[in-house]
């Protein structure tokens, strides 16, 4: 086993926080066995310094590198400045990665940047021959003059090779070529190296850095990650398996010389469905027809049997789902339509079998992709030699492999054949696409963990552990769990015994009733600022209209929300109306007077759809032996209470704060343990679950008062309830 006690080495500051040593210690433990981790700790507990300081020395001392990955921006600033402070008092090399799409100069899309490389790669390497040519012709010119008569003859294969390459030079030099690129090969561009380590570097400034000397700056940046400390990446990097491959390639690493620390890595359950859902819309199979008309390929009427057929299928099956007026109401976004069957396959592929005339449907689906990998050749022909601008992609080739796969994979366990609708803003016609929607996560993690040296999960909500393991396929991970360690008498916790918020019962006038007169109270005797979180926008939005606040703002679906959160910050006394759904119910940080209460009104329960259905179905089947009703469990109630424990988390973050949660909802009290499934109580860790205080409506007001008077919290004489 490694020796663990330097590892304190790597932290940055004077004094680790309350547990954090202790977390080090046992996560150098585990590192050094090769056991994956997962840690729970409280907001502002320092869970990032406590994950990557055992790593970075668990890293340096088996020649490994340590990526520690966010899909929150906020954090992947957090993880530069932790960085910029342990290479302070720690040599290390770390860099922070983005995809090419942030970083390009030209603004291409990744085929149009292969092709372009390729191609100035090509011309490069040419000019160098072309240069080590008329060097050896002159050479042998001196020999010629010599008199020595070998020379002669191998002057002139020299002159004819040099004729040819001379061709393929002007060639090369009208088409496509990216000059950064050839900059970066043509140039001594040992400079950026030593630059890039000064200091932890932003994708940003390595943007600047380029562009100001006309390289490319992600290219450089690829060629320098060989062999470093530390790399900050999103998800994507990791999650995607072709791009983790090509990532690892670019660390110089196998698999199993990588650390990886996951942050917030509640999420990644919902990332790597994204990442393992397949689309393929109608648009795409449209387009993939017109190509076929232009194909002259004897393969063309066999792809032309198969992609046509799949998209009557796809049409047949959108028009049978769309309920009477459902088309009318269809607007820009993508709406999802339920096309599966409990006894059947589903009604598009019932439709494709039925349209298909051809003679052998994996036969001609395989003649298809044959066709669309060769007119997808010729797109990166015709691009390289300049033909055209930009690199078209073949729709053969992407509508045959969508075909191939939700053939071969629709009925495979933890997969769901659906569809949707949207509008074309331009034409006003509403098309369809196909998704095979992958309901279970852990056909993504479980290779990723299985292959890597050992890995980190850390959040504030990873709890129940057992159910994250199962989900994601961690085998026996050790588990830590931190809660709230700053002094107990600064916070106060209640779960109001007012309505139940179900969805049926929340127009009923004198639930309104209630819930504004107790949200009304909350923000008059909060000395700050009040966060509320409903389950749904439209809720926010009916009770902020309702309640006549004077300094009140709502969030809305779709709009950004970082100037509405500095606007809210700004101010003193407001109440912030959202979403627990959207964006500022985690990974945002309200300190202070920004956010002294936080409101959950509701159990912020998902919207029922065919696709939490069908993950509720896929949990029932995968792990209904360990654990009765897994499906409302897994995919349910568990990522509801973890969305609500993120939202409570957005006050009290530093020793010195303090401040109130409220639960608006008697599920969450004692007297909703015999609801069943829906009293939720229990679903919370032992020790939050411990603080929770119940309290009726009309008395929240005056136990919140009594809390801050006894701070000192109001500036003056506190508010009249």
């Amino acid at each position: 086993m490694a020796d663990t006690a330097g590892h304190e080495r790597f932290f940055p500051y004077d004094e680790p926080y309350p547990n954090q040593r202790g977390a080090m210690d046992r996560i150098a433990n585990s590192l050094a066995r090769g056991q994956d981790v997962l840690m729970e700790g409280a907001p502002g507990t320092g869970k990032t310094l406590s994950a990557l300081v055992p790593a970075l020395a668990h890293a340096r001392d088996e020649d490994r590198t340590v990526v520690i990955t966010t899909n929150v921006h906020q954090q992947m600033r957090q993880f530069v400045e932790d960085a910029r402070a342990i290479a302070r008092e720690e040599p290390i090399q770390a860099v922070v990665f983005k995809g090419k799409a942030s970083m390009c100069h030209l603004d291409v899309g990744y085929e149009e940047c292969r092709s372009l490389k390729e191609t100035t790669r090509s011309l490069v390497e040419a000019e160098r021959d072309r240069k080590e040519l008329a060097e050896r012709s002159d050479a042998l010119l001196d020999d010629v003059r010599a008199g020595e008569e070998e020379a002669a003859e191998a002057r002139t294969a020299v002159v004819d090779e040099l004729e040819g390459l001379e061709e393929e030079i002007e060639e090369l030099e009208a088409a496509n070529v990216c000059e950064h690129y050839r900059a970066n090969l043509t140039r001594n561009t040992d400079e950026f190296r030593e630059w890039l380590f000064e200091d932890v570097r932003t994708p940003e400034e390595i943007y600047a850095y380029a562009d100001e000397r006309g390289l490319c700056g992600y290219e450089l940046l690829k060629e320098g990650m060989e062999g470093i400390d530390l790399v900050v990446c999103n998800y994507h990097h990791l999650l995607d398996p072709s791009i983790r491959e090509h990532f690892f390639r670019w660390l110089d690493r196998d698999p199993s010389e990588v650390i990886t620390v996951f942050d917030e890595a509640h999420n990644i359950e919902s990332a790597a469905r994204e990442h393992a859902t397949r689309t393929l819309s109608a648009r795409t199979l449209e387009g993939a027809l017109a190509e076929l008309d232009d194909a002259d390929d004897s393969r063309a009427e066999s792809a032309r049997n198969v992609i046509e057929a799949f998209l009557t299928g796809l049409e047949r099956a959108v028009d049978d789902a769309l309920g009477f007026g459902e088309r009318e109401q269809v607007g820009e976004e993508w709406h999802d339509l339920d096309i599966a069957n409990d006894d059947r396959r589903d009604d598009l592929t019932l439709g494709f079998l039925d349209a298909y005339e051809g003679d052998g449907i994996d036969a001609e689906i395989d003649l298809a992709l044959q066709l669309g990998e060769a007119i997808d050749e010729a797109h990166e022909e015709a691009y390289r030699r300049g033909e055209t601008t930009t690199r078209k992609e073949s729709s053969t080739l992407q509508a045959a492999g969508f075909v191939a796969d939700w053939m071969g994979k629709g009925t495979d366990s933890g997969r769901h054949p659906m569809a949707a609708v949207r509008r074309d803003r331009g034409t006003d016609e509403v098309y369809g696409r196909a998704e095979l929607y992958t309901a279970i996560p852990r056909e993504v993690t479980e290779g990723l963990f299985d292959e890597v040296a050992a890995s980190v999960l850390m959040s504030a909500t990873l709890r129940p552990f057992d159910v994250l393991s199962d989900v994601l396929g961690l085998e026996s991970p050790a588990t830590l769990a931190y809660g709230l360690e700053y002094p107990e008498e600064r916070r106060r916790t209640y779960a109001v015994e007012g309505p139940a918020l179900f969805a049926s019962d929340r127009d009923d006038p004198k639930t309104q009733a209630t819930v504004a007169e107790t949200l009304a109270g909350v923000v008059g005797v909060t000395p700050g600022n009040t966060l509320v979180f409903f389950p749904s926008y439209a809720e926010a939005e009916r009770y902020h209209d309702r309640l006549s606040l004077s300094d009140t703002y709502l969030d809305e679906a779709g709009t950004p929300t970082e100037a509405l959160r500095q606007r809210f910050v700004d101010a003193d006394g407001a109440a912030l109306f959202t979403s627990l759904w959207g964006t500022l119910g985690e990974g945002v940080s309200f300190d202070g007077d920004d956010a002294r209460t936080v409101v959950v009104v509701g159990v912020p329960y998902p919207n029922l759809s065919a696709r939490l259905e069908a993950v509720q179905d896929a949990y029932d089947r995968e792990y209904g032996d360990r654990t009765s009703d897994a499906g409302w469990r897994y995919a349910v109630e568990i990522p509801t209470i973890r969305k609500t424990r993120q939202a409570l988390g957005r006050v009290i973050r530093s020793p010195e704060d303090f401040g109130v949660r409220v639960l608006l909802d008697k599920r969450y009290t004692r007297a909703a343990r015999d609801m069943g499934k829906y009293g939720v109580r229990d679903s919370f860790p032992p020790e939050e679950r411990d603080e929770l205080i119940d309290v009726a409506p009309e008395k929240l007001q005056f136990a919140m008062l009594n809390f801050y008077a006894d701070l000192d919290a109001y500036d003056g004489d506190p508010p009249t309830p």
